[in-house]
This record gives C-alpha cells, sequence and structure tokens, in this order.
C-alpha cells in the first residue's frame, strides 16, 4: 500500500515516520509513505497558497491551483483521494477496514480556516476524525495512517488486531497484569482461575457493560445473540 499526504507542513510528518509500527511496515515493504509540500506546487516569486475568502469572513482559505497541482502529481488511475476536514463522515474502524483494501491512498491535509471547496470535488470523499476543531489535517493524516497500517498483514500479530474496541462493535473489556494486588485493587480472581470458558464469558459480559455505560450508541446499533442478551439480564 502507498499513502501519500499532501501538507503545507510535510516537517511534522517526518518524524511520525519513524515510530515503531509504521517504520516496521515500511521495512517489510507492506507500506510506503510520501510527502508532498503543497507550497512548492504555488506558483509566483511569493508562492501565494493562500487568500482571503470571498464574501468576506475571518481567516484564510488554502488555493485550489497549488493543492491541485500537488495532488496531479502524485494521483494514479487507482488513487483514492481523502480530504481531512471537519466536514467529512465521522471516521470509524470499520472504514478502517475498508481503506486497509486500497492500494493508493492520497491524504489532503487542509489548514487555515479550511479549503477552497473546489478541492473537495477532486475528493473520493471528506473524512473528520471527530467532533471538533484542530489547526490542521496533519494529526488527522497520522491517525488514518496509523489506524490503516497496524491492521495490514504483517504489521502486527493477528491476535494483537482481533479482540480490541470496535472491532466487534463493543468497547474491549479491562485487562490486568502483576501485580495481583496494587493497593488494595485485586485482579478479578476469574482471571486467575485457569477456565478459559469463563474467562472468555466474564471479558464478554465487561465488554457488554462498559459499552453499555460509556458508548450506549454502539450497544444500539449492534444486534445482540442470545449469549450476550442473557449477560446483560444478569447483570
Amino acid at each position: 500500500m502507498r499513502i501519500t499526504i499532501l501538507t503545507i507542513f510535510p516537517e511534522i510528518m517526518e518524524s511520525y515516520w519513524h515510530s515503531p509500527v509504521i517504520q516496521r511496515c515500511m521495512d517489510k515493504g507492506i507500506l510506503s509513505l510520501e510527502t508532498a509540500d503543497i507550497k512548492e506546487y504555488a506558483k509566483g516569486s511569493f508562492r501565494h497558497i493562500d487568500d482571503s475568502p470571498y464574501g468576506g469572513g475571518a481567516g484564510m482559505i488554502l488555493k485550489c491551483q497549488p493543492v491541485m497541482d500537488a495532488l496531479r502529481s502524485y494521483q494514479k488511475e487507482n488513487s483514492h483521494v481523502i480530504g481531512l476536514v471537519p466536514t467529512g463522515k465521522p471516521y470509524t474502524q470499520e472504514k478502517v477496514h475498508a481503506l486497509a483494501e486500497k492500494e493508493d491512498l492520497i491524504l489532503i491535509a487542509g489548514h487555515y480556516e479550511g479549503m477552497d471547496a473546489r478541492i473537495y470535488d477532486a475528493c473520493d470523499e471528506l473524512i473528520s476524525v471527530g467532533d471538533y476543531i484542530l489547526t490542521g489535517g496533519e494529526i488527522p493524516a497520522m491517525i488514518l495512517t496509523d489506524s490503516i497500517a497496524r491492521i495490514l498483514e504483517g504489521a502486527l500479530r493477528k491476535e494483537s488486531t482481533e479482540e480490541e474496541s470496535f472491532e466487534d462493535g463493543l468497547l474491549e473489556y479491562p485487562q490486568y497484569t502483576k501485580p495481583r494486588e496494587f493497593e488494595g485493587r485485586k485482579v478479578p480472581e476469574v482471571l486467575l482461575s485457569g477456565d478459559h470458558e469463563k474467562i472468555r464469558k466474564w471479558r464478554l459480559k465487561q465488554s457488554l457493560l462498559l459499552t453499555r455505560e460509556i458508548r450506549p450508541d454502539l450497544l444500539a446499533k449492534r444486534k445482540l445473540n442470545r449469549e450476550e442478551e442473557d449477560l446483560l439480564n444478569d447483570e
């Protein structure tokens, strides 16, 4: 897979490429990462990449020309172009898996007050990483890259990504390690029992309870099986 990030601050991305999972993916050849500096595609001696918005308003808007020229320099026939903007669809684990199937992703990291809306027309989809505002799209670009890279085959052990929050529509159950007791708080006895079936049921029940408490919206969308209904009713 190739991921290309169009940004006006490529230096922000460079250090991230050396994080363990990303570096492992690149070393194994399962992921290729590139950054394109949008400023290099701006015309004129002053290389203006932004301008004031038509109709008035605060802030500056990223111009079409440098972004589109940068995009065309990297875009291939099989490229899937994503605009990282607050008005995009919410990013989910389901979308992570869908994007991991793509061969070539191009992420456009907006900045300033936003991008000229005509840039959106060149995108295959618009994605938002949450209901809040960031200074630019560089952090969302890292979020997408990280979430996708870690589920690529060979990035991590398969078991490490199977029982995680959101993978099955539930939040992950609580995890514990040594010591067995810390400041009066003990590890649940069932986890020390060696009974794998009891441990499985305990973990499932904790996931259900945690999801009901913190993210009831997830539970509302999930079709519970008989065992899950019984575990919740038992509580």
